[in-house]
């Protein structure tokens, strides 16, 4: 009996081994490395997707800080998984279009965003409504000749160069910082009363904080009305369908992503995306099952 009782216990344990090889294996087979950029937007949706894909799909989602260029290669090459911040069809043109038969786009994540220069709402009308006002020497002038600009890699400063040959702005200087040097700023600025041209993009908990307006632009060069798109590489479908189809569902409106981000200003955006997804069960249970709530 004694050997057979070892023969089953080994036989037991090597199951059990086998079992916990193929979880493990399991576990391994549902990481995402998901590409981000140090924007609140970005920020807010890239947390929330993490956040559901965690809790109720049971994935490991990894966040890779990238420059948004870099991100587009990572997506084209296979290095990440996906990217939920490609803003079509202007701002982030020249990075899609380099890489757009190696990646697949899976719609928006919201609408309705815009690029722009904006000004605090203290400045005149009068004196500054256009882009075309700041070839106004006396405007010039109360500006010190410079744009406060956001990082280099960001499509909003390729549009801003743009602008800025469009418009004849040769005197001016565009400024790179990072954008929490931007926000602070404008923040300063608006302390002291003084004038500022500042890039800013909607949504962004800024407007919530802030009394800005845009700045008229007559010749588009900053584009109109964007959609900001997911994109995953080739073959993530095949590999992560349950992930794929989540986040082919997963839309917010506009007014949510603000509300994620400038409730995020007073706690954190774990925080923000924790509450969001309790006041919205069922457009997350949309996300993640593909079921709508019959009504009744």
């Amino acid at each position: 009996m004694g050997f057979f009782t070892k023969t089953a216990t080994l036989a037991a344990a090597s199951c059990l081994a086998a079992t916990l090889m193929l979880t493990t294996a399991h576990a391994a087979d549902k990481e995402i490395n998901i590409g981000w950029t140090a924007w609140s937007d970005a920020e807010a949706v890239t947390k929330l997707a993490k956040k559901v894909l965690e809790d109720r799909m049971g994935y490991k989602v990894e966040m890779t800080m990238a420059d948004i260029g870099i991100q587009y290669q990572g997506i084209a090459t296979g290095k990440l998984d996906a990217m939920l911040m490609s803003w079509q069809p202007l701002t982030h043109k020249p990075y899609l279009d380099k890489v757009r038969q190696d990646v697949v786009d899976l719609g928006p994540m919201y609408t309705r965003a815009k690029l722009g220069w904006v000004v605090p709402s203290y400045i005149p009308e009068s004196e500054l409504k256009s882009i075309e006002d700041l070839k106004k020497p006396e405007v010039k002038q109360k500006l010190g000749s410079k744009i406060q600009g956001i990082d280099p890699g960001a499509g909003l400063m390729q549009a801003s160069e743009k602008a800025m040959k469009d418009y004849g702005l040769t005197d001016y200087q565009l400024i790179s910082a990072s954008d929490a040097a931007m926000l602070s700023g404008v923040e300063r600025a608006e302390r002291r009363k003084d004038w500022i041209v500042a890039t800013a993009w909607s949504p962004h908990w800024m407007f919530a904080k802030s009394e800005l307006r845009y700045l008229d632009d007559p010749k588009g060069s900053l584009g109109g009305l964007e959609s900001v798109n997911k994109l995953v590489r080739k073959g993530f479908y095949q590999e992560q369908p349950e992930a794929y189809e989540f986040l082919g569902r997963m839309v917010l409106p506009l007014a949510d992503v603000e509300a994620i981000m400038f409730e995020a200003q007073n706690s954190s955006y774990e925080k923000a995306v924790d509450n969001y997804i309790a006041k919205n069960p069922d457009r997350i249970e949309y996300w993640v099952t593909g079921q709508m709530k019959t009504a009744g």
